[in-house]
């Protein structure tokens, strides 16, 4: 049985729902890509035309950004929020999305991108 799917988001542009109920503390999601170095990332965002700095570039603890536009899943399509769901773990070289809280079927999946502007 499917566990997530993909849609529009009345956030940003796409987003990714429950389809059942999800408990708090369960893995949900890994984001998968294509493992990059981060001056590789700058090199394709700035060939990119990426609107409103818009990537699917997940930043890795050594440096390193697994790059979701290639190779990636459904999970590089969880929008942000100041006050998410979700929180992002990662394991090595490996990044795994876990439920803060019970999430309901229909409910967008966040997490929160700490952004600093």
């Amino acid at each position: 049985m499917r566990r997530f799917f993909v849609r529009r988001s009345p956030v940003h542009g796409r987003g990714v729902f429950a389809v059942a109920r999800i408990s708090a503390g369960e893995t949900l999601l890994e984001y998968k890509g294509k493992l990059i170095s981060w001056a590789a990332a700058q090199r394709r965002y700035e060939r990119s035309a990426a609107e409103d700095g818009h990537t699917f570039f997940f930043e890795l603890d050594d440096g390193r950004v697994i790059d979701g536009a290639q190779g990636g899943n459904s999970a590089r399509w969880v929008n942000h929020s100041c006050e998410p769901n979700c929180e992002a773990e990662q394991q090595g070289s490996r990044v795994f999305f876990q439920a803060l809280q019970d999430i309901e079927p229909g409910e967008e999946l966040f997490v929160d991108y700490r952004l600093f502007v």
